[in-house]
């Protein structure tokens, strides 16, 4: 069985699409995830499978929730060696931890959308794409920024979720164990 982590999108948001960890940790083992663990409760989870395909995880994370707590929530499967190769890459390592931030994408970006993107400047922000995460460095903190998560859906077209620095690290942490 390998270890694999499942980022959830949209949920415990100003009182909007509320799951208890708890109870999505029961939900999710009873669906028939192994050694399922959450991390704060913004939709973290590890969990071991058989099945290897992320595509069939999410899909089934997703009719989880729908049929336990009655809406849907975008799903992103990663392996641990995703999330490491993801830092690993991180063009803004020399920056303070608490500015950085990944937005991780469900599918590569078109070309041309990229492109467009990199037209855009935001003052205290710095962002760098690649075909799995934006990488986002927001000197003034990531609640005041222009680089949202909602903003790189938009331009780039795609589904993404995004997180920072220490849930990454506690994650790939949680994955080791």
């Amino acid at each position: 069985m390998e270890t694999f982590m499942a980022l959830l999108r949209g949920i415990n948001v100003s009182g909007q699409k509320k799951i208890k960890m708890a109870d999505l940790k029961l939900a999710l083992t009873e669906g028939g995830l192994s050694n399922v663990q959450t991390y704060i409760q913004s939709g973290n989870i590890t969990f071991e499978s058989e099945v290897q395909e992320r595509a069939d995880q999410e899909r089934k994370i997703q009719k989880v929730i729908l049929e336990e707590f009655g809406f849907e929530v975008p799903v992103l499967v990663l392996t641990s060696e995703q999330i490491e190769s993801i830092l690993s890459a991180n063009p803004f390592k020399s920056e303070e931890e608490k500015s950085l931030y990944f937005v991780l994408l469900k599918t590569a970006p078109q070309s041309e959308l990229v492109y467009e993107f990199n037209q855009q400047k935001f003052a205290n922000e710095d962002f760098h794409i690649t075909e799995r995460c934006v990488y986002l460095c927001c000197k003034a903190g990531y609640g005041k920024a222009k680089l949202s998560n909602n903003l790189v859906e938009r331009k780039l077209k795609v589904e993404a979720t995004t997180r920072n620095l220490k849930t990454m690290m506690k994650l790939l942490e949680m994955t080791k164990v």
